[in-house]
């Protein structure tokens, strides 16, 4: 029994250590404020601002209440076993082993360390160098992170898309939501190239092409990037994508440039220009806080001019031909599974870039 015992206390241990680490008493004291402000009537006057609060509480809820309860357990368990039943030894010993099993499979969440980990995630998908092979292949990527929402019981909503003359999309936005997303999702930032066989030449040659997906936090309220209002300038236009006949004779459409980087927003898929201004201004605090990351800025107003994720070397490498793989090129992890990969388990390279961001 003693030997139970002391397992259980080592147990503990750790999971106090993982408390620290997951800063879980800062979590519970920022989920009892947010508790009274969701409970006030007047933050609801403010829709969005208050659905995103929501939507802060869940996360944070969902974040730590394991973790909480896993302790709860473990506690309790010691209590128990020092009362020094010995009948029930082979009880305990299966209870032990589900509270390490538990413990194991929680400490996962200890790679979510990053400042913005527990947010939603806003991925920019961009065709890049291919022509309509890379059109092509920033649809497969598409398909692959809708495919892994739907696998990680994520919410995923495409806010923008435009689609390619011939085959393929040019460009994706999608909005995904769920428990860290941003951290699960953060390893695939960057340029990612398809090596195979095109099916779109007569010659049925090899051919490499490129996309650009941007993974960003999604940042909901402007108390979390504060941009000045002098550094914007705000075009709207009429837009022409699909919609209805009120979306295409109305000046709805909206791009904001942010001056001092460069970055431009345009989005026109809602109906009202109103909405389409709210989601640009999203994904605009959204860039500026990756970007913000990258530079290591103490704040937005240090940015130096340039885009997020530029088009530099690829960080992942998917070859189709003449032989199937896909390698990481920071972390060096590969499989051979590669329509496992397209078909949305990317988990293991995720996990692979936490792993190996513990030892920078």
């Amino acid at each position: 029994m003693q030997s139970l015992v002391k397992k259980l206390t080592n147990l503990l241990l750790q999971i106090d250590a993982a408390f620290l680490r997951l800063k879980i008493i800062e979590k519970q004291e920022e989920i009892s404020e947010l508790n009274k402000q969701l409970s006030s009537s007047e933050l609801w006057n403010d829709p969005v601002n208050a659905q995103a609060k929501n939507r802060q509480f869940s996360a944070l809820s969902g974040a730590i209440e394991p973790w909480v309860t896993l302790r709860f357990q473990v506690v309790d368990m010691i209590e128990l076993m020092q009362l020094g039943d010995d009948s029930l030894l082979t009880e305990f010993g299966e209870q032990v082993s589900a509270l390490e099993k538990e413990f194991n499979k929680l400490r996962k969440d200890l790679l979510f360390n990053g400042e913005y980990d527990n947010h939603d995630a806003i991925l920019r998908l961009s065709a890049g160098v291919g022509g309509t092979d890379a059109q092509d292949w920033t649809e497969m990527l598409e398909r692959m992170y809708l495919r892994w929402a739907v696998k990680s019981n994520m919410k995923a909503e495409i806010i923008e898309r435009s689609v390619a003359e011939e085959a393929g999309i040019k460009s994706s936005v999608i909005e995904i939501s769920g428990l860290n997303a941003y951290g699960r999702l953060r390893s695939e930032h960057g340029v990612h190239r398809l090596v195979r066989l095109s099916p779109f030449n007569s010659d049925n040659l090899r051919q490499t092409s490129f996309a650009l997906v941007e993974v960003l936090p999604q940042i909901d309220t402007p108390e979390e990037a504060k941009i000045d209002d002098k550094d914007l300038k705000i075009d709207v236009y009429r837009s022409g994508g699909k919609g209805g006949q009120s979306v295409n004779t109305t000046d709805s459409a909206v791009r904001i440039t942010h001056i001092p980087t460069g970055i431009v927003v345009a989005i026109q898929n809602e109906r009202s220009q109103l909405q389409n201004r709210e989601t640009a201004m999203k994904i605009l605090r959204s860039k500026l806080v990756q970007l913000q990351l990258e530079q290591r800025a103490t704040d937005i107003t240090k940015l130096q001019a340039g885009e997020s994720a530029n088009w530099g070397s690829q960080i992942r490498n998917y070859v189709l031909h003449p032989y199937t793989i896909v390698k990481d090129t920071r972390t060096k992890h590969e499989t051979q599974n590669v329509q496992g990969v397209l078909d949305g388990d990317i988990d293991e390279f995720s996990e692979a870039y936490l792993e190996s961001l513990q030892s920078i």
